[in-house]
């Protein structure tokens, strides 16, 4: 059955054409199993919460009927702004409007969060440019640049809060630079999510077409309810398709988790139990909530437009296991910098199961992808990731701000796979972790953390970061173990040193840690074992019983780094090679130039970096050359269990009995535009 929205209808009617619903929630309470939601152009200001899922056989649609011309808002618009002084305007707002939940009294905050609980939930808009929020009046009416900003010439645009409890009134004063408020689009936060069911189990939805944006979302960390713009709510099944999704005040859209009463911001309030156990005990916990394959994530999300959230793009935990991500556009994620903590990315997943995250752009971001625990058999594949990083001039980040790269993997055992990137930022890749493939990258960025922050030193006794593994492609818990690092590969990849490495204390790079390091390449492993070094204090033992007192003394290989595989790989402008690779390709005389170019809706690159490659040619790169993750004892395969041969790059151009490395076939095919918008 076909169900019909029209916000301007005459008046609200009962679904059919001839008599459609003004809203959008009306269907929502309506729809059944196999019915379509066809939605009219408008603006849709209200909160869908939809209360029955599809099935495999058929699903509920939620269709803008002309793409992205209708619109769905946790935002109201005001135009009762009276001026106060200069270019500072205020409004009073009656607290009736926000129900039992106030966005202006309401923090951003939560487990994970380390920035300061000054900025609420709330927000104010102007033709869709958001607000900075100050913490007085006064300094709403200065209107300072924010020096942190990665987008400084618009944080002179202010807004101030405060509560007239006698009125029973939310009072806003904003900055609008000279502007007359109420001759111009100016809406603010009201409702905190807006499409998103409040019960789980609702499966089976495709929501596409739309334009979603504005929402009052609260922080949401790994432990806890993770809310967002949209989002399935611990579902299975739904595809989000060609919308476009902007300004949430935290999680664009939420593949996470369902609320836990026992551990929902557990070390927040209750302090007792350090966040990272309750991560642990969030993950054994997920199984009696129905954490498996048959009943969570298989979800969709592609060819959405992502932008200008301030927390994530896509945020999710157990919730997104066995997903698609894929061809979305994700970019200008945390550029106010006002928020900060251990969850902010353009892509930021806990136990990204089974996960394929291929063919999307994701720049302009705090961190590109962030892939935190259980990165066990995800694929990040295809990828074009550049500019995440803080533009020149920025100021020191914000105390408790994440650093930027465009990857990475934390505190997992793998398999993680990442093949046929793009990584083209001042960090490539961020390594905190093990049992890493990296085949047929670009890199023109350092990796860091290699061997470091996996457990925590704090004050006392050192905090070991046991982390699980799973069940070969399920949910289920096969283990826990600290992270040992190393049993990472690096097969046919190409590596620049793009930005020159600055003397110690001469660092221009605003967002290093103290251990980052700005050389590129692999020489980081350079301590690491080979597997033959590795293994020789165990082969000693090779046919025969182990003794009683072997268990000692293999403690120190049981807990010593895991060995490092490395061939094929290519080397320019002095990126360095680990020193125990013997077939690599290193070129210490001639200067590669790179540049991206966007020309309108294009991206291309610009380089002579094939010019400089010769004849150097590799062969095909498959699961059997790969292995398996060490501590699962998982093959590097597809989702399915079937192996992988990496005879396709970037675009998806075969290549033959034998190829040059990085993401593409030839220089050719390096010319075509990476990415259309």
């Amino acid at each position: 059955m076909k169900i019909y929205v029209d916000a301007k209808a005459t008046r609200d009617g009962n679904g059919t054409k001839e008599a459609p619903y003004k809203q959008i929630n009306h269907a929502a309470q309506v729809a059944e199993p196999g019915d379509e939601v066809l939605v009219f152009p408008g603006i849709y200001r209200e909160y869908v919460n939809p209360v029955h899922g599809g099935t495999d056989d058929a699903r509920i649609t939620y269709r803008s009927v002309e793409p992205l011309k209708a619109t769905i808002t946790g935002a109201e618009e005001v135009k009762s702004w009276k001026q106060y002084q200069g270019n500072v305007w205020v409004a009073r707002i009656d607290n009736g409007l926000f129900g039992s939940w106030n966005p202006y009294t309401t923090y951003v905050m939560g487990d994970w969060y380390f920035g300061p609980v000054d900025k609420h939930t709330g927000a104010v808009y102007m033709n869709d440019r958001q607000f900075y929020e100050t913490t007085s009046l006064e300094e709403c009416l200065e209107a300072k640049v924010y020096g942190r900003s990665w987008e400084r010439k618009n944080s002179i645009y202010k807004w101030y809060t405060e509560q007239d409890e006698a009125a029973d009134q939310t009072i806003i004063y904003a900055n609008f630079q000279g502007k007359n408020p109420n001759h111009e689009n100016v809406d603010i936060n009201v409702r905190r999510e807006v499409f998103m069911p409040q019960e789980t189990g609702i499966n089976n939805i495709t929501v596409s077409g739309f334009t979603i944006n504005k929402a009052a979302t609260t922080w949401a960390p790994p432990a806890s309810y993770q809310d967002g713009m949209i989002g399935p709510h611990w579902s299975k099944n739904w595809i989000i398709e060609d919308c476009d999704i902007s300004h949430s005040r935290c999680a664009g859209i939420s593949l996470g988790k369902y609320r836990d009463p026992v551990n929902d911001q557990y070390f927040t309030y209750k302090h007792v139990k350090s966040p990272t156990q309750m991560e642990r005990d969030a993950v054994c916990r997920g199984q009696y909530h129905g954490w498996l394959k048959e009943n969570i994530g298989h979800h969709i999300v592609r060819r959405c437009n992502i932008h200008h959230c301030e927390q994530n793009g896509i945020v999710g935990r157990q919730g997104g296991v066995f997903s698609l991500i894929e061809d979305n556009h994700i970019h200008d994620i945390n550029n106010m910098q006002e928020l900060a903590g251990a969850e902010i990315a353009g892509i930021k997943m806990h136990a990204a199961i089974d996960v394929i995250i291929r063919r999307n752009h994701i720049n302009d971001c705090t961190m590109g992808i962030w892939t935190d625990w259980e990165a066990q058999g995800t694929r990040i594949t295809q990828n074009l990731l550049d500019h995440n990083y803080a533009p020149d001039g920025t100021a020191v980040r914000i105390v408790g701000a994440m650093q930027s790269q465009d990857i990475f993997v934390e505190v997992g055992h793998g398999p993680t796979l990442i093949d046929n990137n793009l990584l083209l930022s001042k960090a490539s890749l961020r390594l905190a972790t093990e049992g890493v493939a990296c085949v047929h990258n670009l890199m023109l960025g350092s990796i860091t953390s290699i061997g470091a922050n996996t457990d925590y030193p704090g004050v006392g006794k050192t905090e070991p970061r046991f982390t699980p593994y799973h069940i070969q492609h399920r949910t289920e818990v096969a283990g826990f173990m600290t992270i040992l690092h190393g049993d990472d590969r690096f097969y046919n990849n190409i590596f620049v040193q793009n930005w020159a490495v600055e003397p110690k204390d001469q660092e221009t790079v605003v967002d290093r840690e103290p251990e980052d390091t700005e050389q590129v390449g692999t020489n980081g492993f350079d301590d690491y074992p080979t597997y033959d070094e590795w293994y020789a204090p165990f082969a000693r033992l090779d046919g025969t019983y182990a003794r009683e007192n072997d268990m000692n003394d293999l403690m120190s290989a049981h807990f010593g780094h895991l060995p490092v595989w490395a061939a094929g790989n290519m080397y320019f402008n002095g990126a360095k090679a680990w020193k125990k690779e013997q077939d690599n390709f290193i070129n210490t005389t001639d200067k590669v130039t790179f540049e991206l170019v966007e020309d309108g809706d294009k991206t291309t690159i610009k380089t002579n970096l094939y010019d400089l490659m010769g004849e150097y040619y590799e062969g095909i790169i498959t699961s059997d050359t790969l292995g398996e993750a060490f501590e699962p004892e998982q093959r590097y395969e597809t989702p399915q269990g079937d192996d992988i041969v990496f005879n396709q790059d970037y675009f998806g151009n075969h290549r033959g009995v034998s190829t040059v490395p990085g993401p593409f076939v030839s220089g050719e095919a390096a010319q075509k535009a990476l990415w259309t918008k």
